[in-house]
């Protein structure tokens, strides 16, 4: 059975939940504990001491919050975090904002004006909605379906109003994959488009590579570009904290001249408020731990979803993801209803993110299990053995041929 987002919000539990106490990676709604699989705080951040202890210093020096707009001022602590975030990235500047929907809104028709825009088809629903707004101010608007470079090759070819910019997702923020951003890259130069790439759920988790990596992540967090060794030429980067860094507040890495033009620009960054002081202090605080502690946090939330992959996988269960980061995507059989199945979850203690028609297709309707380095290994066994009891019962879609190979 076919639920839409109204039906899961009157009948499902695991929508619109209120959560009334925590206990690490666990969850208390009511009566019930449940081990939290909804969380995006996939470095723990949220739950760190000295992530925690770090707000309270910024509070006493800046108050609650500086309720500027960043066109009238910002606190001190904005310009360092910029020039911080500059070194990590790897980028000629940065520019921070509340919150990724809101860099969508403001920044994509501030960039586009009358030119064009392609966005990816599984691009986030904020870069849909980003490009809606720059079509309603007379940018030309196209499509292309994710992964396939000649559909986006021809649409280049054909965009006649400039500039173009081409708009998609770094990590998917629903199968977890990750696009091969140098051909992408590539591309945009050879037609002189700027490529808009939105990595919210890649910021923090993958980053640069190299021979003390402590898993395929790579090291540093630092985002999908450095990832592939690309540069910023013609890349326009788009992350947020509110994943694996559990702030409030969001970046973007771009040329200075970009910058400047969007601080004049930008509605986002002429009339939005700020982040909370407690968001700057705690994002500050998680780039000290990211220096001292974050690879070994990414190795520890690469095993934990090793280990959760192999077993889906060795089940011949279909998942989205085949680039084994910690965000994954588990279809249900079409003739299983979705809330029958989240109650069973329910029922042994796993609390999950729901994926119902039409935030994705109906061959994808399931639920979505997001890992954290603050999980455990025996929390991964415990819902491993509960999704061995719904692959039993033909609960969950069995996996595609090529997908049965690959395990």
């Amino acid at each position: 059975m076919t639920h839409d987002i109204e039906d899961l919000r009157q009948n499902s539990r695991m929508y619109d939940a209120v959560i009334e106490e925590i206990d690490g990676r666990r969850i208390r709604i009511g009566h019930d504990w449940l081990v939290d699989w909804a969380s995006c705080n996939y470095l723990g951040f949220d739950l760190d001491e000295e992530v925690i202890q770090a707000v309270e210093p910024q509070l006493r020096r800046w108050g609650t919050h500086p309720s500027w707009s960043r066109m009238l001022g910002s606190p001190q602590i904005y310009p360092d975090l910029e020039e911080r975030l500059t070194e990590l990235l790897g980028a000629e500047d940065v520019l921070l904002l509340p919150t990724i929907s809101q860099i969508h809104l403001g920044v994509i028709p501030a960039l586009i004006g009358q030119g064009t825009v392609i966005m990816e088809s599984r691009a986030h629903r904020t870069i849909y909605d980003g490009c809606v707004f720059a079509r309603g101010q007379g940018a030309t608007m196209r499509r292309f379906r994710s992964g396939d470079v000649e559909e986006l090759t021809r649409l280049l070819q054909e965009a006649t109003a400039r500039p173009v910019m081409v708009c998609m997702d770094g990590v998917n923020s629903m199968t977890g994959d990750i696009p091969d951003l140098r051909v992408y890259a590539e591309l945009c130069r050879e037609y002189d488009a700027t490529l808009y790439v939105d990595d919210a759920h890649g910021m923090g988790v993958i980053g640069e590579r190299g021979t003390e990596e402590t898993s395929p992540y790579g090291m540093r967090g630092n985002a999908i570009v450095r990832h592939f060794g690309e540069t910023y030429d013609n890349v326009i980067l788009v992350g947020g904290f509110s994943k694996a860094y559990s702030s409030l507040l969001a970046f973007l890495a771009l040329p200075t001249a970009v910058k400047n033009r969007l601080k004049v620009a930008a509605p986002t960054y002429l009339y939005s408020g700020p982040s909370p002081v407690a968001s700057l202090a705690t994002v500050w605080a998680g780039l000290d731990v990211n220096e001292k502690r974050g690879d070994d946090l990414r190795g520890h939330l690469y095993r934990l979803t090793h280990q959760l992959l192999s077993h889906v996988r060795g089940m011949g269960v279909h998942t989205l993801n085949v680039d084994d980061t910690p965000v994954v995507e588990i279809p249900i059989s079409p003739e299983h209803d979705l809330i029958a199945v989240s109650e069973r979850l329910w029922a042994a203690g796993q609390y999950v993110t729901l994926a119902p028609y039409p935030g994705v297709p109906r061959d994808e309707i399931g639920f979505r299990v997001q890992l954290t380095a603050a999980h455990t290994t025996e929390q991964v066994a415990d819902l491993n053995r509960v999704l061995t009891e719904l692959a039993q019962d033909g609960a969950l879609r069995p996996a595609l041929p090529q997908q049965r190979r690959h395990a």
